[in-house]
């Protein structure tokens, strides 16, 4: 196993954070490294947002679910799907863009995932820790109020990054044979092998909890089926001018 694969097995989402500050330039370098995530047609569909005020800051940490490390974070990043410098340069090379195709919208979520996942290792290989926030989701339109983004950009997630102030265990995943198939879609095995996958998580729980939650992943999964369903999302992409056409 190389350094590559060691750190990227070595992930997990950091919830607290010292309040180092990072080194100048360094954020710069990071965003310059996430740049060269692979892109569909090199349409670099996405933009990010560095929130560095502290009101925008608070008020970011209230929409996306209260959640602390927003604000206590050295960084916190929003990661924007973005086609309207894309289609505006289509425009000024004398076409007339169509508008609001579904492609559109999967490849600058895409575009976004790939170059925040590039961004993330590469904080990481430099000491830093990151946590995802899909919680910018729950208000998308405020939250897009605040940071003033135009028609054809979205926020996708937020991403705290800090130097750890803690390092929890890394959180088991998925059997690589439930998730890599030969040839075809075959799950003959997976129920065994998620029931086995359960186990482990169940452990990791207890472990990381102290004996004081017992989960494992099928039921954490309730929650994405049931209260995280954000059905606003839908009408707030389009008003974006997603229309998913």
């Amino acid at each position: 196993m190389n350094d590559v694969i060691e750190l990227l097995q070595s992930h997990r989402s950091i919830r607290k954070y010292r309040t180092q500050a990072l080194p100048d330039g360094l954020l710069e370098q990071l965003v310059s490294a996430a740049q060269y995530a692979s892109s569909s047609n090199n349409v670099q569909a996405y933009s990010i947002i560095r929130v560095s005020d502290t009101d925008n800051r608070a008020r970011l940490q209230e929409l996306a679910g209260n959640q602390a490390y927003i604000s206590q974070a050295a960084e916190f990043l929003v990661f924007c799907a973005d086609m309207k410098r894309n289609t505006e340069a289509a425009a000024r090379s004398g076409v007339e863009p169509t508008l609001g195709m579904t492609e559109q919208l999967l490849v600058s979520t895409i575009d976004t995932a790939l170059v925040a996942q590039n961004f993330a290792i590469a904080a990481e290989s430099e000491g830093l820790g990151v946590v995802y926030i899909g919680g910018v989701r729950n208000n998308p339109q405020e939250i897009s109020d605040v940071l003033k983004l135009p028609k054809h950009v979205y926020p996708v997630f937020g991403m705290c990054v800090g130097y750890p102030e803690h390092h929890p265990d890394v959180k088991p995943r998925l059997p690589v044979a439930t998730v890599l198939k030969q040839d075809y879609y075959d799950s003959e095995h997976d129920i065994a092998l998620v029931a086995k996958y359960d186990s482990e998580m169940d452990e990791y729980y207890q472990q990381r909890a102290g004996g004081n939650k017992t989960s494992n992943w099928s039921e954490s999964m309730a929650p994405m089926f049931s209260g995280k369903l954000r059905p606003h999302m839908r009408d707030f992409l389009i008003s974006q001018g997603f229309e998913m056409k």
